[in-house]
């Protein structure tokens, strides 16, 4: 059996150049998600949404291999972030920034292998924001992306740029907006710093 790669196979939405942003349509797909709301560095309520949402991720993975024998690599952590008004959203106020923690999942994935993996991770391990888990649509559409590499406390003149890009393109930014979007290529726990990649995308 062949192990799919779908950073490969979405290669247009798992890959960005450093500090050159572009323009890209990201189709409609399916995450499973927890919300919540502060700081990523500080928040107890994200360190329980990761320690939920990745069990339920492997638990479809091995699923979907016994089960369909379709085989995939776990993609990686996602993070949607915003605050009400889009003009002042700035990495120096993190505590105001509301967030949803996510893995994207293949369209094989339905709701009902989603249910059924929440069920048995509950059973197993019962993690804190088990039942914050949902699963859920995104359809993110016309998006400016960037790939940053370094500290997630320096990415502010990156964020910055990719606005003024989304400006200079005619876009702008309210609060009718999708919201800044982030995704996780390291293990920080594992990484050095200054060698931490992430993509930082902003529809609009």
């Amino acid at each position: 059996m062949d192990k799919i790669d779908y950073k490969k196979k979405l290669i247009e939405f798992y890959a960005a150049k450093i500090n050159k942003p572009v323009t890209i349509t990201v189709p409609k797909m399916n995450y499973i998600m927890v919300d919540g709301h502060g700081d990523p560095n500080t928040s107890q309520d994200y360190i329980d949404a990761i320690q939920a949402l990745y069990p339920v991720a492997y638990g479809i993975k091995f699923f979907c291999k016994k089960e369909l024998d379709v085989d995939f690599g776990v993609m990686p952590l996602e993070g949607l972030w915003w605050m009400k008004d889009m003009d002042s959203f700035s990495a120096d106020k993190k505590d105001d920034w509301l967030w949803t923690a996510m893995i994207m999942q293949p369209d094989i994935v339905s709701k009902d292998i989603f249910e059924k993996i929440v069920k048995q991770v509950t059973g197993k391990k019962n993690p804190k924001s088990i039942s914050k888990i949902r699963f859920s649509s995104y359809d993110e559409g016309r998006s400016a992306q960037v790939m940053y590499v370094g500290p997630y406390a320096d990415e502010g003149p990156t964020i910055q740029n990719l606005h003024s890009y989304i400006k200079e393109q005619g876009g702008t930014l309210n609060s009718n907006n999708k919201h800044h979007h982030e995704i996780y290529f390291s293990d920080p726990r594992r990484t050095a710093p200054d060698k931490l990649k992430t993509i930082i995308r902003q529809p609009y």
